[in-house]
């Protein structure tokens, strides 16, 4: 299908993380999944190494068995998720995303594609210091939002989640993905979206966030 008509700067400002209107009863094209993995790889990445691979799950039992494992993750943590600090969020808007979630949490295995981002890695140790976390997601996560934008501008929708990570080991072994040398970054749903019409979120005004010449 050609992009949908929206300009560099709506695309940036309206590609929202999509969980009740994901249409879960139409197929998407392998085609244009590789045209958005295509303009992924032209992300910038550390050295040029290209590190990055991109499990696409569309078979049924292993879509049913990974949104198993998030579902695990979000109800049976493993690890403790620090979630005090900052939040800028609106939180009049709490309700709407937790509907959202909730959504999400019970049709996860009928989205028809699950991407699994990953990165290789010459052994997990690489992620010990906040130096290697930085060259090692640095080197990745520009390609996934890369994606995320290409589907967009096709009329797909995605979104960022991360609870199956609690679980990692266990859907490395259900995709075959070395478990030592390749970390996954995260599980993102797509699927083409019900309408088009994203608006662009509410954000902190940039005069709060900008730092100039020092903190």
């Amino acid at each position: 299908m050609p992009p949908l008509d929206l300009t560099a700067d709506e695309v940036l400002t309206t590609t929202r993380a999509v969980r009740g209107r994901l249409d879960l009863d139409r197929p998407v094209e392998r085609a244009l999944i590789e045209e958005c993995l295509r303009l992924a790889t032209q992300a910038p990445t550390g050295r040029n190494r290209q590190r990055w691979d991109f499990v696409l799950v569309t078979d049924p039992a292993k879509r049913a068995a990974l949104a198993d494992l998030y579902r695990l993750g979000l109800t049976r943590p493993r690890q403790q998720v620090v979630r005090d600090g900052v939040d800028r969020g609106d939180p009049g808007r709490g309700r709407r995303i937790a509907e959202s979630a909730q959504y999400l949490f019970d049709h996860l295995h009928e989205v028809p594609v699950l991407l699994a981002p990953c990165i290789r890695v010459q052994g997990r140790h690489e992620n010990a210091s906040h130096v290697g976390q930085a060259n090692t997601w640095g080197s990745v996560l520009p390609a996934v939002w890369q994606f995320m934008l290409a589907a967009r501008s096709r009329g797909l929708g995605t979104a960022w989640t991360t609870p199956h990570l609690h679980y990692e080991r266990e859907a490395a072994e259900l995709l075959s993905i070395p478990y030592e040398t390749v970390l996954q970054a995260a599980l993102i749903p797509v699927a083409h979206t019900i309408g088009t019409d994203f608006r662009p979120g509410p954000r902190t005004d940039v005069d709060k966030i900008a730092h100039w010449d020092g903190w």
